[in-house]
């Protein structure tokens, strides 16, 4: 037995097999994770055999025949949170559900990683209800991407992404004018012959690469104290809205402490917590050096002015009304494609993970020091925000001092 010791981002396949759109297909991603065997045949047999789409998840009968079929074996276990479980060496899909609400998850474990598109661990409030484990003649992706015993016909996910990039190959060859006829010609023969022995489409490799938008995720930031501070909800409002629009964010008290969830397309969001963590950290290490803490004082106020003179975005709202009408449009383009990403997300949040948000308040502090936030806003003014592995998007300006 061993215990969960990190995260990885893993959608089973599905984007690869180029499925588009917001589904809660949980088991339907554990089920290719664990097997190793293809998103897209996988989705295709739970629907079969259930009669009804697994895109928004299946039913607890389906999933049993299907992994039981598999050779793998179910073990029942109850009153054990996630982040305490010990599952066994190997592979392991775990079923766990919320203790109030009773949404129900599914995901894997290999080796003592958790693959998922998001992090059940994080809320404190799943518990374990069963363990399937691989048995002696199961289906069972190793660590090393390699599945064992596979059953006759059976196609691997690695396997499937080796021969769509083939047959993207193949097309750039016949597509490309450089190529003489013979070439052209032997390029589609060899597609059509390759499409037809995998039951593929042109639409299989259509586009080497897949909207960042649909992969979705979540992670987590844990802060000190059993509130989020003022300060670090203003933090993470200016990571998400001047830095990274396409991502969103909310906390939650777990026990004593506060959590800070960034929730939206992986890409942002790997990078936002990113940058969130590392501004987090300079403020409050700089606020207890000058005034011996964070949390309250002056120490506060110095934090509130540093996070209020961050460097924001050139393009301001001043400046749309002088703009030129192209300019305007493409302002116009972005703000309608953050909506959308923004709203995607939240459906995402709701559907995967079981959350939906409500609005609150926060208190106003009662002492305030002018000094401290003034020197807090010198200092934010004067920070570089450096982003890590920036994606350069239509009509975004870096942060300048």
């Amino acid at each position: 037995m061993e215990r969960i010791e990190r995260f990885y981002w893993n959608d089973g396949g599905r984007s690869s097999c180029g499925f588009v759109g917001l589904a809660g297909d949980c088991v339907t991603r554990a089920i290719s994770i664990a097997t190793g065997l293809v998103y897209r045949d996988v989705y295709s047999e739970l629907s079969k055999m259930a009669g009804i789409s697994p895109r928004s998840g299946m039913v607890d009968a389906i999933t049993a025949q299907y992994l039981t079929n598999r050779g793998w074996e179910r073990q029942t276990t109850t009153g054990v949170l996630v982040e305490d479980f010990s599952v066994p060496t190997g592979t392991s899909i775990v079923e766990c559900r919320k203790r109030r609400r009773g949404n129900g998850h599914v995901f894997v474990v290999i080796d003592g990683v958790l693959h998922d598109t998001w992090d059940p661990r994080e809320e404190s409030a799943y518990e374990v209800n069963a363990v399937w484990t691989a048995g002696p003649n199961a289906v069972v992706q190793c660590g090393d991407r390699s599945t064992t015993r596979r059953h006759e016909n059976d196609l691997t996910q690695a396997e499937f992404e080796k021969i769509i990039q083939r047959l993207r190959a193949i097309d750039n060859t016949a597509r490309n004018h450089a190529s003489t006829e013979s070439e052209r010609e032997n390029a589609l023969r060899m597609m059509q012959s390759l499409l037809m022995r995998h039951n593929l489409t042109r639409q299989d490799i259509a586009g080497e690469e897949v909207d960042s938008t649909t992969q979705h995720t979540r992670l987590a930031c844990a802060v000190n104290g059993s509130r989020a501070l003022a300060w670090e909800k203003d933090l993470a409002f200016y990571v998400t809205d001047h830095i990274f629009p396409m991502t969103q964010w909310y906390y939650n008290r777990q026990g004593h402490r506060t959590v800070f969830y960034f929730y939206g397309p992986k890409f942002d969001v790997d990078n936002a917590i990113q940058l969130f963590r590392e501004l987090l950290l300079t403020i409050a290490s700089a606020a207890k050096l000058l005034y011996g803490g964070y949390a309250r004082g002056s120490g506060a106020s110095y934090a509130e002015g540093y996070v209020a003179s961050l460097p924001k975005s050139t393009f301001v709202e001043g400046a749309v009304e002088n703009a030129d009408e192209t300019m305007r449009n493409e302002r116009s383009l972005i703000q309608q494609r953050t909506l959308s990403v923004q709203e995607t997300a939240r459906e995402w949040l709701d559907l995967e993970c079981g959350i939906r948000l409500v609005k609150g308040y926060r208190r106003i502090r009662d002492f305030h020091d002018p000094a401290a936030e003034g020197l807090g806003r010198m200092h934010g003014a004067q920070h570089q925000v450096t982003v890590p592995n920036r994606k350069l998007r239509l009509g975004f300006q870096p942060p300048h001092k």
